[in-house]
């Protein structure tokens, strides 16, 4: 197996006559590392994996793979390989067979195919089911198939398009574990789209999201949720309670907004520091997992009063809705702990609070329409 090389968009843009799909992207993936492109769908993320992949002319910028521009070089002469939606087995074909296709087509004999294919269905846990046929796997096992075959080109990146998304939940997340597991294991370069911010945060090194053909921010994981660097950032990747308002005070840390719900203390997101000052229009985004409950009728700073209107029990989880000052819709999610009633029901007025470290301000900006 040849090992992964580093891939760099260069100032890239990608036009359809007056449509821009993808609006000066620059990004640097590092050799062997699991890269996402996320966003929600028209973002521009699978137009960058055509790109890459040499499906896709770019209208200005550069593509370098393993530091060598692309300009000219078609998909075919690419060291990359791409995992489609469909994964576009051959049901014909015996599960070794599809593996080994790339090989057939490249005039090995037949000894040789076998040989290598047995060895990728070890890698994938796959090693008793090379003589089935696809329809006889499911849907996670074709799934590996996939990336089997796709290894067996020898390629230096893999490109993966949405591969999960025609998967249940449960077998989603257990593929998770298993293309990372893939992945590490080979060490190759994989370059993975998806909308689902679950797929990107747990299986990356570095995420990218993207909003209308913008990349907004690159981080890790836990950077990406925790630290924001925009509103539809911190709107689009996990769940916020987001309140509009104006900047009333800065610290060197916290900056206290002025919103329909009152007085809300808040972190300054990194990417802010020193673009926010008083009188500016602002949002304080507050996850709802960092909202609890707090003594009734206490004031200050970061306390929001409002009715219940709804209660989801999830187990280990309940998701309490509530309407505050305005209107403002909150939600509070809560830890169950034995069964036991926190009393969240229907009609209760409650005063929540919530740590100012746990929430972020940011200049306010457009928002994710999926939020």
């Amino acid at each position: 197996m040849k090992a992964g090389v580093g891939v760099e968009l260069e100032n890239l843009w990608v036009r359809f006559g007056d449509f821009v799909a993808v609006r000066d992207a620059s990004v640097k993936i590092e050799q062997g590392e699991f890269f996402s492109f996320l966003g929600p769908s028209g973002c521009g993320k699978t137009t960058i994996l055509r790109t890459v992949s040499g499906f896709q002319e770019p209208s200005e910028g550069r593509v370098l793979i393993g530091g060598q521009n692309m300009a000219g070089i078609g998909p075919n002469k690419r060291p990359t390989a791409l995992i489609f939606q469909n994964l576009a087995l051959f049901p014909l074909m015996r599960v070794w067979e599809n593996i080994a296709f790339s090989m057939e087509v490249k005039g090995h004999p037949k000894e040789a195919r076998r040989k290598r294919a047995d060895e990728l269905l070890e890698l994938i846990a796959l090693g008793d089911q090379g003589d089935k046929f696809v329809h006889e796997l499911s849907g996670g096992q074709r799934q590996r198939v996939a990336v089997a075959r796709a290894l067996a080109a020898e390629p230096q990146v893999l490109l993966l398009d949405e591969p999960l998304s025609a998967l249940d939940l449960k077998l989603r997340q257990h593929m998770r574990t298993e293309l990372r597991a893939i992945q590490k294991r080979v060490g190759l370069t994989f370059i993975y789209i998806t909308h689902d911010q679950g797929e990107a945060l747990t299986m990356s090194d570095h995420v990218a999201v993207m909003r209308e053909g913008v990349i907004e921010q690159i981080g890790d994981g836990k950077t990406i949720y925790g630290d924001p660097a925009t509103a539809f950032v911190a709107s689009f990747v996990g769940e916020n309670n987001a309140f509009a308002g104006t900047v009333k005070s800065i610290g060197a840390r916290h900056a206290v907004i002025a919103t329909g719900v009152g007085n809300l203390r808040a972190r300054i997101a990194t990417a802010a520091r020193g673009a926010l000052k008083p009188g500016d229009s602002a949002m304080l985004f507050i996850r709802p997992e960092a909202l609890d409950i707090a003594e009734t009728g206490s004031s200050g700073d970061n306390r929001l009063v409002g009715r219940v209107v709804n209660e989801e029990f999830e187990g280990q989880s309940s998701h309490v809705f509530l309407e505050g000052a305005g209107g403002a819709a909150i939600k509070m999610s809560l830890t169950n702990r034995g069964g036991q009633s926190r009393g969240t029901g229907a009609g209760t007025e409650l005063t929540l609070g919530f740590d100012p470290d746990l929430a972020v301000a940011l200049p306010s900006g457009a928002l994710s329409a999926e939020e």
